[in-house]
């Protein structure tokens, strides 16, 4: 090959490597020891990443505080079925904190009819409705998750109507000949971290009750321990969506050493298994029984209700909003009358 050729060579390789390296992270890292020296449990952060994250995890001022006296919202207004324990200034107040959090474009107008605004016409005032006590839920029995931080509707909607990353059960992709039958396996998508992973671990650990379980507890398996290729595959895809929705590696919540063993995972381990717990009950309890309110076009492919997963709260970051508590302001209203 002569010089030339060999230099355009080099100049076509360089060009393709970045294409193929354009989607990665540029220097400079930082590394955090999290874990006892020698065990590699390290998290690796992006500083320039970090800046993007901060920025869009800022929280919007609180509503002017309202007089908890004078008459009740159940009597001020007709059909306040959640939040009527609440003062009229109060019910006022949360209404336009809601606005704000879920609708700021469309106001009012996006859950009510402005014309009669106590009907229950629209789907989406029936959904709001529902929301409403799944917030309240969350912060009355699943202090075990999300502690005395709590939650509002801003933790999820970001000024949304609809939050990002909310997920539908997949049907999976059509596959010929000797591929007629992938098993749900080798179809990367978002949900899995776009690896050749099981293609919806959501709804098998996120939706239903499955095992997240890899290793087995008996030197040759029986059958029924969740210990099978297939689980274990099912296991790293939401695991690869928990890294994810959460921005950190495995040594966030596992030990190197021993993955298996919750003796020796830091506390975020715990942490993470009452999330999962917390993501399936409000799966299951509020959000999959939506699915007769919702008009066709907010359905799923196969025709199930939009829920929620890890990434939907935590956006890329351990703690959802850096951890600033918004519910501190707004804990009468967003936990259940007493």
């Amino acid at each position: 090959m002569s010089f030339f050729s060999a230099r355009k060579a080099g100049a076509v390789i360089g060009a393709l490597m970045a294409v193929a390296l354009a989607g990665c992270e540029q220097p400079p890292h930082e590394s955090a020891q999290n874990g006892y020296r020698g065990t590699g449990m390290n998290q690796i952060v992006n500083k320039e990443t970090v800046e993007v994250k901060r920025a869009a995890n800022v929280v919007p001022e609180a509503q002017p505080p309202a007089d908890a006296d004078g008459q009740r919202a159940s009597q001020a207004y007709q059909n306040v079925q959640v939040l009527g324990h609440l003062s009229e200034g109060e019910f006022l107040r949360v209404m336009t904190a809601i606005t704000e959090w879920v609708a700021p474009e469309q106001g009012c107008a996006y859950c009510h009819n402005i014309e009669n605004l106590a009907e229950d016409s629209m789907y989406t005032k029936k959904v709001a409705r529902r929301m409403l006590q799944m917030t309240q839920t969350i912060n009355a029995n699943w202090t075990a998750h999300v502690g005395q931080t709590g939650v509002t509707c801003y933790t999820c909607h970001r000024g949304q109507a609809v939050p990002q990353n909310t997920w539908f059960s997949q049907k999976g992709h059509e596959a010929r000949g000797s591929a007629a039958d992938p098993m749900g396996h080798n179809q990367p998508t978002k949900a899995n971290g776009y690896a050749s992973l099981p293609l919806d671990p959501l709804t098998s650990l996120l939706l239903k009750d499955g095992q997240i379980r890899v290793a087995g507890n008996a030197a040759v398996s029986t059958g029924g321990q969740g210990e099978s290729i297939q689980q274990t595959e099912t296991v790293y895809s939401l695991m690869n969506h928990l890294s994810s929705s959460l921005g950190v590696n495995c040594t966030f919540c596992h030990n190197s050493r021993s993955f298996q063993s919750w003796e020796q995972s830091p506390p975020q381990r715990v942490t993470a298994w009452h999330g999962i717990r917390m993501v399936r009950g409000i799966n299951q309890t509020f959000l999959d029984p939506l699915q007769p309110v919702y008009p066709p076009e907010r359905l799923g492919p196969l025709g199930d209700a939009g829920k929620v997963g890890c990434a939907t709260c935590h956006q890329g970051v351990n703690k959802p909003l850096y951890g600033v508590s918004m519910f501190k302001d707004y804990v009468k209203e967003l936990t259940p009358p007493k």
